[in-house]
């Protein structure tokens, strides 16, 4: 049988009252004997408080979401765990929700969310959308973005240099000189994190005084096997010595292209990823990836969030953290192996 508040009070011989006020670190009026005995009463009988039911009484569930969109990508994984490590450290759980990159879904799923009374939401923005967000602004409602922006919105998130990113590849390759370089990139427009990867790699190689024909960027539709037939063009038509895959769910898909249509990483072209994964090390050879703290990145999102909670009518468009990437080196572009 469930354990009720007025078990508690019975048991230790106090108010129902008393026991809630001890329950939520009320001590003022209640003697240092009369906490001990109901705090050792609730122990004996394991009992549970309706932390729900508390929760809408102070209009607070202590519940967060996460909306994502993109669960197969493994860059999350690490995400998540920043998010939900912070949120357990703060006395929060987390709701995780996928929009698959679909807009709609993403609307209904934070829709979803605010009627399930989560105290706020972290969210990793899809395209068309902006007057959605627009109306949380105005309506004060606790979010952050993360990994992405959303163009013209005054919001807290957290970021990465995605431009830095493309252009320390940049710079990686053409110091092993490398001359015919080409990125592989989903289509950006409105995406600023891929936006950002191209305008870094281009602005980078233009900074180098490369002429523009010697190298390019190719878009693959973001479906299976597009990046492995866009990379096989690329190889027949403009014979690239280095290749920059910008997402690490179309990196693998370039390397099954290239050994299909007959080629060799590193000897006959250069491949370099971005994102680190657990599986990069273990590539053969391994890969060189631009690498994102997605951990940090999870943690800085989730302490924004909460602080956001804790301070609804602070403006927002304060915070927008830019963190920095760094790169991994490997061998798959040629470098000598570490002894």
């Amino acid at each position: 049988m469930k354990v009720t508040i007025s078990d508690v009070a019975e048991r230790a011989g106090v108010s129902k009252s008393t026991v809630s006020r001890i329950i939520n670190k009320n001590y003022g009026h209640t003697t240092a004997e009369t906490k001990e005995r109901v705090l050792q009463v609730i122990k004996e009988l394991n009992y549970q408080p309706n932390l729900l039911a508390k929760g809408l009484k102070q209009m607070k569930t202590n519940v967060l979401g996460i909306v994502l969109s993109n669960l197969k990508n493994s860059f999350w994984t690490r995400v998540l765990e920043g998010v939900e490590d912070t949120c357990r450290k703060h006395g929060y759980s987390l709701m995780i929700c996928n929009s698959n990159e679909d807009n709609r879904l993403e609307e209904e799923l934070i829709h979803g969310l605010q009627h399930r009374r989560v105290d706020g939401i972290v969210i990793n923005p899809t395209l068309g959308n902006k007057e959605m967000f627009d109306k949380l602004t105005a309506d004060k409602y606790p979010f952050v973005v993360v990994n992405r922006k959303v163009e013209g919105l005054a919001a807290d998130g957290v970021v990465v240099d995605n431009r830095k990113g493309a252009q320390l590849a940049v710079e990686h390759l053409l110091s092993l000189g490398k001359k015919r370089l080409a990125a592989l990139v989903y289509p950006y427009e409105g995406i600023s994190t891929w936006q950002e990867r191209v305008n870094g790699f281009k602005d980078m190689l233009a900074e180098r005084g490369l002429a523009e024909d010697s190298y390019t960027v190719v878009v693959a539709e973001m479906r299976e096997g597009a990046a492995k037939r866009a990379v096989q063009r690329l190889l027949a038509e403009f014979k690239p010595d280095g290749i920059l895959s910008t997402n690490n769910m179309m990196t693998l898909e370039i390397l099954e292209g290239i050994k299909e249509a007959g080629y060799t990483v590193p000897d006959d072209v250069a491949v370099l990823g971005y994102d680190e994964t657990v599986w990069s090390k273990h590539l053969h050879p391994p890969l060189t990836t631009v690498n994102q703290p997605a951990y940090e990145m999870g943690v800085l999102a989730a302490q924004k969030l909460i602080k956001r909670i804790q301070s609804k009518n602070k403006p927002r468009g304060s915070g927008m953290t830019v963190l920095e990437p760094s790169l991994i080196v490997r061998q798959s572009c040629g470098e000598q192996p570490r002894t």
